[in-house]
């Protein structure tokens, strides 16, 4: 399963970026918004609504929850499973009763199930909104990228070097020394990989140093975020060392950079992590 992301702080840019997936084939069930704009909402409701047959209650698609979040507010979730992207957890009969009663927001848990819920509502905080496609189509998720690259709060232009991964171990820590781009369907999936067999292994205590990594797409932004996930679940630490000025720059824009632990110095990364008979005494 691929994830794209892209952020967004103006509505038109984001209501184009929907008109170009769905243009470009890339399934509508596989697309996300949310937003804290009702005007936003409409303006991308009313093309996703046109492919999903219609419109209801504040003129939003069927489909669409609103949701009442501690700390941040209403929060406008259209399209399947876009409440389940942020919160971690399955909306089920609240979702189809939000569809036909939009105006009485649903309840959140203050304290979501899943991580990456963190970096959503981090977002939405700042009044940006997201598209997130997840889907196991690699050719949609090479569109979905090159559309919200070009139209998302990201890096403009590419690099011809390839990704490289190396590992060194300093005590508990693993380092992960990565160069190059990553990039959808071959850096993603190799970091993919090389994180799975860390973790195999017991190594979950991971410092990802980004120094030479030249450039960052919305799906090598996807791939950090289910990174941080992913060894978070398996009870680790993920922190990022010393990203390049490009990759800082998207975490910046994005306000991702707030979320991650982020390093500039190896020695200081290194103490920073918990020692092992701390983290077993926490367990």
């Amino acid at each position: 399963m691929e994830t794209v992301i892209g952020v967004f702080s103006s509505r038109e840019r984001a209501a184009g970026a929907i008109r170009e997936l769905l243009s470009c084939k890339v399934p509508q069930e596989s697309i996300a918004f949310l937003t804290r704009s009702e005007a936003e909402a409409k303006l991308v409701g009313r093309d996703l609504g046109a492919m999903a047959g219609g419109v209801v209650g504040m003129g939003l698609v069927a489909g669409t929850a609103l949701l009442a979040v501690p700390g941040i507010g209403e929060v406008i979730a259209i399209g399947a499973g876009a409440a389940a992207i942020l919160f971690g957890a399955m909306a089920g009969s609240s979702m189809s009763r939000m569809s036909t009663n939009p105006a009485t927001p649903l309840e959140v848990p203050a304290e979501p199930d899943s991580e990456d819920a963190r970096f959503f509502r981090e977002v939405l905080k700042e009044g940006r909104s997201l598209i997130v496609v997840r889907t196991d189509d690699q050719e949609a998720a090479a569109a979905a990228c090159t559309i919200l690259n070009r139209l998302g709060l990201g890096i403009q232009g590419s690099v011809p070097s390839r990704m490289h991964t190396a590992t060194r171990q300093a005590g508990q820590v693993t380092i992960l020394d990565v160069s190059g781009r990553i990039t959808v369907g071959e850096g993603n999936v190799m970091l993919r990989h090389v994180l799975h067999e860390l973790l195999e292994h017991g190594r979950n205590k991971i410092l990802l140093n980004l120094q030479d990594v030249t450039y960052l797409d919305s799906a090598g932004l996807g791939e950090l975020v289910r990174s941080y996930t992913t060894v978070r679940n398996q009870d680790g630490e993920f922190k990022l060392l010393n990203p390049s000025k490009r990759v800082s720059d998207l975490l910046q824009a994005t306000k991702l950079s707030t979320i991650f632990d982020i390093q500039t110095d190896e020695a200081s990364a290194l103490q920073s992590f918990t020692p092992e008979k701390e983290s077993r005494a926490g367990a």
